[in-house]
């Protein structure tokens, strides 16, 4: 899978183009539209990047473990070198280790979250000229698809490529999207 990006000034525009993909066999989970008017794109009812996905809260919480990590693992071989665990147990120095962990990987995720997140940070600058960034996962075998959808569509501008959400997420949010459609 991969991601493609698009800007584009005009929700309107965005609007069709969202409606093109799916009429082309795209499905909604794979379409989103990243912008700073948040209730445009809802009035248009665009597919939205929800708001802890704008933000680095994942990335962060990772970088945060591993520092964690690191911080028990000093823990526990201080506790071993200098002799302390024969003298207290390991049951002190092993909570601790937990609780360094825990708190890294928390204040990690703190930190993610006053980022943007680092997939959405080149686009910055077009977010606060009032632009909107489309983006859009697709398959290699819909790969002409998004092509030829984007021919139509002057006023897309072409900004890139990326990693894409893994391809089980978006079946699993496929399925769960039928679902909520055809449930009582």
């Amino acid at each position: 899978m991969k991601r493609h990006f698009f800007i584009c000034n005009d929700l309107d525009e965005l609007e069709t183009v969202e409606r093109d993909l799916e009429a082309a066999g795209v499905a909604t989970p794979q379409i989103h539209v990243l912008s700073e008017d948040d209730a445009g794109v809802k009035a248009h009812q665009l597919n939205d990047v929800e708001a802890v996905l704008r933000k680095d809260v994942v990335h962060g919480t990772e970088r945060g473990a591993v520092i964690g990590v690191v911080g028990a693992a000093l823990v526990l071989l201080l506790a071993w070198s200098t002799g302390i665990s024969d003298t207290i147990t390991w049951i002190p120095p092993i909570f601790l280790a937990i609780v360094v962990l825990g708190f890294c990987t928390w204040e990690g995720g703190l930190i993610g979250i006053q980022e943007p997140h680092s997939d959405f940070q080149r686009f910055q600058d077009d977010l606060r000229e009032g632009k909107h960034v489309l983006f859009v996962d697709v398959w290699r075998e819909q790969e002409n698809i998004l092509r030829e959808v984007v021919k139509s569509h002057p006023k897309l501008e072409a900004a890139g490529e990326g990693p894409a959400a893994p391809g089980w997420f978006l079946g699993v949010r496929n399925r769960f999207d039928r679902f909520m459609k055809t449930a009582p």
